[in-house]
């Protein structure tokens, strides 16, 4: 029995495709390779403290990035100790006027933090003492923003950074 070319080549044709669809991973990993790469790259080095509408910060040129620590935002009408509530005064009540109870407060809080940090045992501290970033609002008097660090140290939290909304240098001309 003869078999017609037309035939042979279905033949032929069913046969290749018998073996299987291959898929092909070598384009598949170059797209994820370049995006691997593009992430990379792109990386941002800008760290968000805190989202809050009512401190406003004041600006610097300063380059050095904040590290990660213990925060304390001071405002006019409060105070946080990392994000939890350690003084609250009325609009008309200056920070200053209460100073003896946001000191005893402060200390009360970072005292918490510290004892929470040496219950881990592997944590030795530092030479410098231990970090903490003051976010204070740009109207805050620099009088209790000088008390508030005074009180950190004698806590030992004695490595300050001021955060500030950081702006481009100005453009000398030569």
């Amino acid at each position: 029995m003869r078999v017609s070319a037309k035939v042979r080549r279905q033949i032929k044709h069913r046969k290749r495709n018998a073996a299987g669809a291959k898929l092909n991973l070598v384009s598949l990993m170059d797209i994820f390779t370049i995006l691997v790469f593009f992430l990379m790259v792109n990386q941002s080095e800008v760290r968000v403290l805190q989202n809050n509408k009512e401190l406003t910060l004041p600006a610097s040129v300063a380059e050095t990035l904040p590290k990660e620590n213990i925060t304390i935002t001071v405002q006019a009408n409060k105070i946080l100790v990392h994000e939890r509530l350690v003084w609250q005064g009325s609009d008309k009540q200056s920070a200053l006027a209460e100073l003896d109870k946001i000191k005893q407060s402060i200390e009360q809080e970072l005292k918490f933090h510290l004892d929470k940090k040496q219950q881990s045992g592997s944590v030795k501290t530092p030479e410098a003492g231990w970090p903490v970033t003051i976010l204070g609002d740009a109207s805050t008097e620099y009088a209790l923003l000088k008390e508030v660090m005074a009180i950190c140290a004698e806590v030992g939290y004695r490595d300050l950074s001021l955060a500030v909304e950081q702006k481009s240098k100005p453009v000398q001309a030569s």
